[in-house]
């Protein structure tokens, strides 16, 4: 026993020296910067990489994820502040119960729905950017419509029922005299590619799609014109307002708990829109890599996508202003109010 004793003694004295001695050097480490490449280095890699937040973000198939693209590559390589989790889907429908369950962080969704999402979940909401304007055009093939005031008596095949597209395209056609009720049928289907395909079994059919989905129909349906800028008509019509179309969402409760997170992310966002705008060939070629659309065709639908980062006090204004058109319209394309000042992310 008293061996074992004796053994024990001897063995603590060897190690509280080199104890000491490891606490001394990590001291002195600290305080005087550890030399790169060494384990230290390597260990507070981990460990930086290891506090990143993880943001799950949705988008759509078209310019919301298109102005996305250079974000989704720097996050494979590992080079954002933050960890994303992308989720595209075909429309709107998809992301809206995954943001309200928590599944999502942040999502990418029609300017008016993220009102209405604001009034039904009683705040819990918040818009954070504008991320596209004006993206929707009339097209046909054929000369038959060369204004609004001609869909007189046609059929439009459309995307986005309950949704911007509808409410502006209804705004429009009644400030170009027409009765939305009695003058046009609008047929909606769910997804774009729908339209597209509706297209292409009818040469004389008229429709209304968003980019890039213009530019697909168009290398698929010979002599596809576009008829209409919607953009354009939206100015002409002197509402006051941009036409916005799409927006950035956030739970309110996220971004409480991540305001830094958030600050990361409009910056690495607005970087990867700018990207996207000013490297069309480039980006197209993200675009093609994440399943969005083929390279060519976004080649060719980008510089129609209006793709920006509108935020702070010039997204509020543009927002207000904007809603308050739907709004006058119809209280329910809102979500049956306007929103108060809670609605708009501040820093």
């Amino acid at each position: 026993m008293k061996k074992i004793i004796s053994l024990l003694t001897a063995l603590f004295l060897l190690v509280t020296p080199l104890l000491a001695s490891c606490t001394d050097k990590g001291t002195d480490e600290s305080s005087s910067g550890t030399p790169a490449g060494t384990a230290s280095d390597a260990s507070t890699d981990e460990s930086a990489s290891a506090e990143k937040t993880t943001i799950r973000i949705g988008g759509l198939k078209g310019p919301t994820s298109i102005g996305m693209v250079k974000l989704m590559e720097d996050d494979e390589t590992n080079s954002t502040a933050n960890d994303y989790d992308f989720t595209v889907a075909g429309s709107a429908d998809e992301l809206t119960p995954l943001l309200i369950r928590g599944e999502l962080d942040m999502a990418a969704i029609p300017a008016n729905l993220a009102s209405v999402l604001y009034n039904r979940t009683e705040g819990a909401i918040q818009i954070l950017a504008v991320n596209t304007l004006g993206v929707l055009y009339i097209v046909e093939t054929g000369n038959s419509v060369q204004s609004l005031a001609d869909l007189k008596g046609k059929t439009i095949y459309a995307t986005g029922k309950g949704s911007t597209p509808e409410y502006t395209l209804l705004y429009l056609l009644e400030k170009a005299g027409l009765d939305p009720e009695k003058d046009v049928t609008v047929e909606f289907k769910s997804e774009p590619t729908e339209v597209v395909a509706l297209l292409k079994a009818q040469p004389e059919a008229v429709a209304m799609l968003p980019q890039p989905y213009v530019t697909a129909a168009q290398a698929q349906v010979e002599g596809l014109r576009i008829a209409v800028d919607l953009n354009e008509a939206w100015e002409a019509a002197e509402t006051g307002s941009k036409l916005l179309t799409g927006t950035i969402v956030v739970r309110r409760e996220f971004a409480e708990a991540n305001p830094e997170a958030i600050e990361a992310f409009v910056t690495e966002y607005r970087a990867s829109t700018e990207f996207a705008n000013e490297n069309v060939s480039e980006a197209a070629q993200l675009v093609e890599k994440y399943g969005i659309a083929t390279a060519a065709i976004a080649e060719k639908a980008i510089p129609y996508c209006n793709i920006t980062c509108m935020e702070g006090a010039e997204m509020k204004a543009a927002m207000q202003v904007y809603l308050g058109v739907l709004y006058e319209k119809n209280p329910d394309s809102v979500g049956g109010a306007l929103p108060d000042d809670a609605f708009y992310y501040e820093k």
